[in-house]
């Protein structure tokens, strides 16, 4: 398991349960406990974790979620996938809200040869990506940032988005579960990928296949409150099967893509 990957699993757990222990850690994810105290002091230096006797808790004022730097080598070939199928259902001339993340960054991606597109976003990295185009009309929400994932939150972004309706808002998620719904570790974000929701006629969740059948802190939707969600062909057959035609998965042997519900 790389580590950025077991750092994320740890993090997960910090917001869930409230403390772990290293021991438990490292027999549950199968490296030796020096590991795990590296990891952990990875994320007490990036502002995510407090360390304790022989384990840790989330640190005060923590964002609950892992910097950029740690997931955007993770699972690149199915979030490529992920993008290219999102941007599939955009057409030309059309308004796209993105919000933040490693996974909509490849929706990004995946639209640069769209044209007459305007996209609407609330991460920095997407907006460099965007404003390099000559095709695409580029609107940011401002509002605060989030430094170590290039996320703007709060008020004035809820303020922005209110102002603009759009064909599109792609959203990412930090965990999908058919009763949980779509939820998210850090609790800043929620009110504004509810507002995401609102402003656009169709809401699409991008999610790679790990994040299903977890739950993390805040609800952000019901599952029956978007459109739909596009995974990767990695997706169990037995999550596949809760969802239904909710989801699509894109890449690999996953088939055609689906539109609709």
């Amino acid at each position: 398991m790389l580590a950025s990957t077991r750092r994320r699993e740890i993090m997960h757990r910090l917001v869930t349960d409230g403390y772990i222990e290293a021991k438990t850690l490292a027999d549950e994810l199968g490296v030796d406990t020096s590991t795990i105290r590296r990891d952990l002091d990875a994320l007490e230096r990036a502002g995510q974790a407090q360390r304790t006797h022989g384990g840790a808790r989330p640190a005060p004022g923590a964002t609950a979620k892992l910097p950029y730097t740690m997931k955007e080598g993770e699972r690149l070939a199915e979030k490529a996938a992920i993008g290219a199928a999102a941007a599939g259902q955009v057409g030309d001339g059309e308004t796209v809200i993105l919000d933040s993340g490693s996974t909509t960054y490849e929706v990004a991606r995946a639209l640069r040869n769209h044209h007459g597109l305007t996209v609407i976003t609330n991460d920095l990295r997407i907006a460099k990506f965007v404003a390099e185009s000559s095709n695409t009309r580029l609107l940011v929400t401002g509002g605060e940032l989030l430094g170590s994932v290039f996320t703007l939150v709060g008020e004035r972004a809820i303020a922005f988005l209110s102002d603009y309706t759009a064909d599109w808002a792609f959203l990412g998620a930090d965990a999908v579960d058919i009763e949980a719904g779509i939820t998210n570790m850090n609790t800043l974000e929620v009110p504004l990928k509810r507002s995401m929701i609102n402003a656009a006629a169709q809401s699409v969740v991008v999610a790679d296949s790990s994040k299903f059948g977890r739950r993390a802190l805040a609800k952000v939707a019901t599952v029956n409150e978007i459109d739909r969600v596009i995974t990767d062909s990695e997706l169990d057959l037995e999550f596949l099967q809760q969802f239904g035609d909710a989801v699509t998965r894109a890449g690999g042997d996953a088939g055609p893509l689906l539109l609709g519900r």
